[in-house]
């Protein structure tokens, strides 16, 4: 409908989504660093899907049982402050041990543990910011096999793969497209505190 607020939390995603957009619509988005959590939504419980928040009649936003004035460009880092302060985003760490290796968790506890705070492996992470860098460098002009050769693919095959899953595109389709029709999982601009 025209005039109305939609606000949603999307989770972590695993490959390249669309989404339709209607003649008319305005998009802004907050994007948060890997194991930033948004209480009381775990990343792990809304992978690849998302969590619609109600709005009020007077447009404001309702999280953690209270509403919220919608957050523009001009004051979305108060926004995510005043989100901050009242506990209700929060970033996770993973824990550091140090010591006896005896004392240290095996890799499978950390495995475990990332993927909770994160939604994703760190296998799934390391090949997502492998393939934005990727992007990046086709879409700046550099050639696939550069391309290919600098980011550690085995071959064209691989990064076309690679691609197609996590951005949604071809190497000849990331030059010929404007960025704002990416998938979420290509950052397409600057993201306040990126």
């Amino acid at each position: 409908m025209q005039g109305q607020l939609l606000v949603n939390l999307r989770g972590p995603e695993t490959r390249a989504t669309t989404a339709p957009v209607p003649p008319d619509a305005e998009f802004f988005g907050i994007r948060l660093t890997l194991g930033t959590v948004l209480r009381p939504y775990p990343a792990a419980s809304i992978v690849d899907g998302y969590v619609p928040f109600p709005v009020t009649d007077s447009g404001r936003i309702v999280l953690g049982g209270e509403d919220w004035e919608a957050p523009m460009y001009e004051n979305v880092e108060q926004f995510v402050r005043r989100l901050r302060d009242a506990g209700l985003l929060v970033r996770s760490r993973l824990k550091c041990f140090a010591g006896h290796p005896a004392d240290q968790p095996s890799d499978r506890t950390l495995q475990r543990q990332y993927r909770a705070i994160t939604g994703l492996s760190r296998t799934a992470v390391t090949q997502i910011d492998r393939v934005n860098a990727a992007a990046t460098m086709l879409r700046d002009g550099l050639g696939w096999s550069t391309v290919v050769e600098t980011m550690g693919y085995f071959d064209q095959a691989h990064l076309a793969h690679s691609l197609r899953r996590y951005v949604g595109r071809t190497a000849g389709g990331l030059r010929a497209v404007d960025g704002a029709s990416m998938s979420f999982l290509y950052k397409t601009g600057p993201w306040p505190g990126s």
